[in-house]
């Protein structure tokens, strides 16, 4: 059944991350708490969003945002970066210590997509691709993050 399928794979991505996530744990080498790693997978996804902008997504109060993003701030995983167009705003950017982190999980994510390139026939990845897009900008209107890629 689709639906079987589909929860399968999207619960081994979600495991594989957290195995990972916990074995940085026993070296000491994680910093972030899973709270914390939820807000960054968020700023992360929606760009470069401001603090109002994060509160709102994620439905907790600015100063309660403001708050995370401090913790994160002094942690080194995300930076505020003064608007060019509005001198008053600034956005939220992931730094390179977080993208080192996230790529725990990016990098399985690229290595599974290498077996399916090398799996499956050129057309059936581009219907996938194709099916994806749709997944992503038509059946799912709830979230609505930026599209990398042309996604």
């Amino acid at each position: 059944m689709l639906k079987d399928a589909f929860f399968t794979v999207y619960t081994k991505f979600k495991l594989h991350f957290y195995k990972e996530i916990f074995q940085r744990f026993q070296s000491r080498e994680a910093s972030l708490t899973t709270v914390e790693t939820f807000c960054m997978e968020t700023i992360m996804a929606l760009g470069h969003p401001t603090v109002n902008e994060f509160a709102s997504f994620m439905c907790i109060s600015s100063p309660n945002a403001a708050y995370k993003v401090g913790s994160l701030i002094k942690k080194g995983y995300v930076r505020k970066v003064q608007s060019e167009t509005d001198r008053r705003e600034y956005h939220l950017e992931v730094t390179q210590k977080y993208i080192d982190y996230y790529n725990i999980s990016a990098s399985y994510m690229v290595e599974v997509m290498d077996r399916i390139s090398r799996r499956f026939s050129r057309e059936d990845c581009q219907k996938l691709e194709e099916m994806l897009r749709i997944i992503s900008r038509e059946l799912m209107p709830e979230i609505d993050i930026p599209d990398v890629e042309g996604a």
